[in-house]
C-alpha cells in the first residue's frame, strides 16, 4: 500500500515507539501492507507523524526482533517475507485441525444473579480477610520475596505441620505431615492418576460428588455404583462388588455426599474389614469434618487404619474459602511420593505464600477462632433454615435433620425435576438428586444448602420456592 494513506498511532499509556510498532503490524495483519513491501527511511516517518527519529528507530528495532520487518545495511527496510498472512486482529481460530479427547462437561452454572441453595459453600462475608493479607504480605517480606520462588511439591512445611498437628488432635490421625494440594479436587485427580489403571473397578455411592468421579473416569477407572440408605453406604452391596475385583472404594462416611448422613461404627469396620479381606484401597473424602453442631465428630476410617489401605483428602475450602483453593491428602509414604511425582508434572507446586500465610494464621489462632464463629453461625443458620422450611413448606417436604453440614437433603412429595425448572425461571437454583445419582436417575430429593445465606436471603429463597411449587400442589 503506499504509506502514506493511512498509518495513524493509536491513542493509548504505552510509548510513542511501542504503539507505533503496533500499528505497522495491524497494517500487515489487514493485508495493506504486504510482505517485501518497503518501508519510508525513518527521517520521513518521523516528519509524517509528528515524532523524534530515535522514537521511529526503536519501534523499526522492536519490529525486526519481532521478525515483521528486515533491513539490510545501505538497503531498504522491508516487510519480512511471512509463511502466510497473519490474522487479522478480532478473528481467531474457530476450529482446530486435530482431535481432541475431552471429558464431558459440568452442567452449565446458573446465571449470575441467581439466589442458590447449592450445598457446601461457605459464608465468605466473615471471611478474616484483612488478617489474610496480612499474613501473606508479611510472609513475602519476611523472606525478601523468595518465597515466590520454586517450592517443595508436597507443600509449605510449617502449613503442612500444622495440618498434621491438626489432625493428630482433631481426628485421632497419626501420620506423617500431608501433602497439600490445590483443593480436595486435585487430590482426588492425582491419586486417581496414581492408583488406577484404564479398566479398574472403582466403587463409589450410589449418591456422590459427580467431580470426584470426573477425576476418576479421567485415569480410566469403571465405576460401580454402591446404595446408600438412611445410615450411608451399604456395605452388603460393597461386599458383592468386592468379589468382582475392586481396585479402590470412593466414600464420604463422616457427612456422606450429599445426603448428610453418618456412617455408623459397624459399618466403618466393615468397610475397612472387606478392604482388607478383598484388597482394594479406600479414599476417604473427608469435606467438612470441622461442622459437626450435635455430639462428637466421628474419626475418620483413616484413623483405624494400620495398614496403609486409607487414602484420607481433606480441604479448607469450608473453612475458609473455596477460592484459596487448599486441600490435603494424608496417606501411606509411598502413595505421597507417588503423588508428589505426578504433582511436579501437572502443577510443580502449590501456592508457597499463601500455604505459609494460612501457617501463619493457623499457629496464631486466628484460623481456629474464625472455624468457632463459623460453626456456631451455621449451627444456627441450619436451625433457622429448617425452621423456616418446615414452616413455609413442610406438608410437601421432609428430612432429618443431620448432626452437622453445610446443607440438607430433602424429600419431596411433588415432581422436584419440575419445581427446580420453575424456581430457575424466577431465579433461584438448587440441585436435584439425579445430579448426585450416579445413574442420573431422577428421584423425589433435592439438596439445600443454608450456610452462605443470611436471614433475607433465606426469605427470599423460600418466597421463589413458594411461588415455584408445582400447581396441583400449591
Amino acid at each position: 500500500m503506499p504509506w502514506e494513506t493511512s498509518l495513524v498511532l493509536p491513542d493509548g499509556d504505552q510509548p510513542a515507539w511501542l504503539r507505533l510498532a503496533d500499528a505497522v503490524v495491524a497494517e500487515v495483519r489487514r493485508g495493506r501492507l504486504r510482505p517485501g513491501d518497503a518501508l519510508p527511511g525513518t527521517r520521513r516517518v518521523a516528519e509524517q507523524l509528528g515524532l523524534h527519529r530515535n522514537t521511529v528507530l526503536r519501534a523499526w528495532s522492536e519490529l525486526a526482533g519481532q521478525g515483521w520487518i528486515t533491513a539490510s545495511q545501505g538497503g531498504a527496510t522491508r516487510i519480512a517475507e511471512l509463511p502466510e498472512r497473519p490474522r487479522p486482529v478480532g478473528t481467531p481460530a474457530r476450529g482446530v485441525p486435530f482431535a481432541l479427547e475431552v471429558p464431558p462437561d459440568e452442567p452449565p452454572p446458573w446465571p449470575t444473579g441467581t439466589l442458590t441453595l447449592a450445598g457446601g459453600r461457605p459464608e465468605l462475608r466473615h471471611l478474616p480477610t484483612a488478617e489474610l493479607a496480612r499474613a501473606w504480605r508479611g510472609a513475602v517480606r519476611r523472606t525478601r520475596g523468595q518465597i515466590l520462588a520454586y517450592g517443595d511439591p508436597e507443600g509449605h512445611p510449617r502449613l503442612r505441620e500444622a495440618l498434621r498437628r491438626m489432625l493428630a488432635t482433631e481426628r485421632g490421625l497419626v501420620a506423617e505431615a500431608p501433602l497439600v494440594t490445590r483443593g480436595a479436587q486435585q487430590a482426588l485427580y492425582l491419586l486417581a492418576h496414581a492408583l488406577f489403571r484404564p479398566g479398574d473397578k472403582v466403587a463409589v455411592e450410589a449418591y456422590g460428588y459427580p467431580p470426584a468421579w470426573a477425576a476418576f473416569r479421567s485415569a480410566g477407572a469403571e465405576l460401580l455404583g454402591v446404595e446408600v440408605d438412611d445410615q450411608g453406604l451399604v456395605t452388603e452391596h460393597l461386599e458383592i462388588l468386592a468379589r468382582q475385583g475392586l481396585r479402590a472404594l470412593y466414600c464420604t462416611p463422616h457427612h456422606q455426599y450429599p445426603t448428610m448422613v453418618t456412617l455408623p461404627a459397624a459399618r466403618r469396620l466393615e468397610v475397612l474389614r472387606l478392604a482388607s479381606r478383598y484388597g482394594f484401597a479406600i479414599i476417604e473424602d473427608d469435606y467438612d469434618n470441622e461442622f459437626h453442631f450435635r455430639g462428637r465428630p466421628v474419626h475418620p476410617l483413616a484413623s483405624l487404619d494400620r495398614s496403609g489401605t486409607v487414602a484420607y483428602v481433606g480441604t479448607l475450602s469450608k473453612v475458609l474459602a473455596p477460592g484459596l483453593r487448599v486441600g490435603f491428602l494424608a496417606a501411606a509414604p509411598p502413595v505421597l511420593r507417588a503423588v508428589a511425582r505426578l504433582r511436579r508434572i501437572v502443577d510443580r507446586q502449590g501456592d508457597t505464600a499463601t500455604e505459609s500465610a494460612l501457617a501463619e494464621l493457623i499457629d496464631d489462632g486466628t484460623v481456629p477462632r474464625h472455624l468457632r464463629r463459623m460453626r456456631r453461625l451455621y449451627a444456627t443458620r441450619q436451625a433457622r433454615f429448617a425452621s423456616a422450611l418446615h414452616e413455609r413448606l413442610g406438608d410437601v417436604l421432609s428430612w432429618t435433620l443431620p448432626a452437622g453440614g453445610l446443607s440438607l437433603w430433602v424429600e419431596s412429595r411433588v415432581d422436584v425435576e419440575q419445581w427446580s425448572r420453575t424456581a430457575a425461571s424466577l431465579g433461584l437454583g438448587f440441585e436435584t438428586a439425579s445430579r448426585f445419582r450416579l445413574d442420573h436417575e431422577a428421584r423425589p430429593y433435592f439438596r439445600a444448602g443454608f450456610a452462605a445465606l443470611d436471614d433475607e436471603e433465606v426469605r427470599t429463597a423460600l418466597e421463589r420456592l413458594c411461588t415455584a411449587r408445582p400447581d396441583a400442589l400449591r
